[in-house]
């Protein structure tokens, strides 16, 4: 007896009605994908966690889901409402002493500083356009100063709203975590039997999803945090306040290439123009050395588990899910380039004797 399915035209009915009923429930959690992906994701770090939960209440699961999203809430939320509040205090102090330092003459100051001087005539002699005059620099400087107040209470409360709806995806992706948490098994029986591929295949592409996805979140945001506690560490002996530029740091150190020099660089220019020199040079250095160390040692080892994956498409699956996605993309990425592969690998698998006379014609 053939294994071979008769695709008739009611079958090619129901597989079209099918893939368009999808596409309109796509449509309708759209608005909401991010959360669940990110509760999927968490369900597979918490996972560990939650089966220990559920040893002390085996016949209780809807309470033990419970308790293994109380046990996120204290170990996320609690923790950045201390650094939120404390980002803002620093922030706040920061950007006083900045508008004081322009307000009394400092920018006057560090244009007159000698490299500077050079530095500009030095631009001034190549530039193919109109020369740069420090007064005007200073001027613009000076008038952007006058409005930093009101800029900063449009950005405090642009900032207020984004923690808003951070907390609100929070609890969505909670939600969404509880029923995957409690449902697990019935949930990964059912893809097992929707997908048309052998157990060995399907346990291939799974497990590929689960090591992408994990070694995604603890290499991008480990990566970020270790360089946010090793920045923070440096900008506090340079005489910056450790936790905002810390965390500006951290965040800076997703974005490819760049990273936490866009955080460093004008801040050791600043010590520099500010007669710091000495520390000037042990910011760049400590950045460089310290900081850029661990994005070159600690990503590609706590990213180690995208198996078939070499260096240059993990950093394409980054820059790429980055652009596509944003922030959230530094997942998306590596999963969908994982999955890819992983497809790849059975598509040879299931041609390979063609593919092999292929290759002998």
């Amino acid at each position: 007896m053939s294994d071979k399915i008769q695709i008739t035209s009611s079958h090619k009915v129901l597989i079209i009605a099918l893939l368009l009923a999808g596409f309109a429930c796509f449509l309708l959690v759209e608005p909401y994908i991010n959360s669940i992906v990110m509760a999927f994701i968490i369900s597979l770090l918490m996972f560990p966690i939650h089966e220990r939960v559920e040893r002390y209440l085996p016949k209780h699961r809807n309470i033990s889901s419970l308790l293994s999203c109380i046990i996120l809430t204290f170990i996320i939320v609690f923790p950045l409402l201390f650094v939120f509040a404390a980002i803002i205090q620093q922030g706040s102090t920061f950007s006083q002493s900045v508008y004081q330092w322009v307000t009394t003459g400092g920018i006057q100051t560090a244009f007159e500083h000698p490299w500077v001087v050079k530095s500009l005539a030095i631009i001034n002699n190549y530039l193919p356009f109109d020369s740069i005059a420090p007064q005007e620099i200073a001027q613009k400087v000076a008038q952007f100063s006058t409005s930093f107040g009101t800029r900063l209470v449009g950005l405090s409360a642009k900032i207020l709203g984004d923690a808003t709806n951070f907390l609100m995806n929070f609890f969505l992706m909670l939600f969404v975590l509880f029923f995957l948490l409690r449902d697990h098994e019935k949930i990964i029986s059912a893809i097992r039997h929707i997908l048309p591929l052998s157990r060995s295949q399907e346990d291939k592409l799974l497990d590929e999803v689960e090591q992408v996805a994990k070694s995604a979140v603890m290499g991008s945001f480990l990566t970020a945090i270790a360089q946010g506690l090793a920045g923070g560490i440096g900008m506090a002996i340079a005489g910056f306040p450790a936790l905002f530029w810390g965390t500006m740091m951290g965040f800076a150190s997703f974005i490819p290439v760049i990273g936490t020099a866009l955080i460093w660089i004008p801040a050791s220019l600043y010590l520099l123009l500010t007669g710091e020199t000495g520390l000037a040079i042990f910011l760049a250095g400590f950045s460089v050395f310290v900081v850029g160390s661990i994005d070159n040692l600690l990503r590609p080892f706590l990213m180690q588990g995208n198996g078939g994956m070499n260096t240059l498409m993990i950093f394409f699956s980054l820059l790429g899910g980055l652009h596509l996605f944003g922030l959230i993309g530094l997942i998306y990425g590596p999963i969908i380039f994982a999955v890819t592969v992983v497809l790849f690998h059975i598509y040879e698998e299931e041609f390979q004797g063609f593919l092999d006379q292929q290759d002998k014609s």
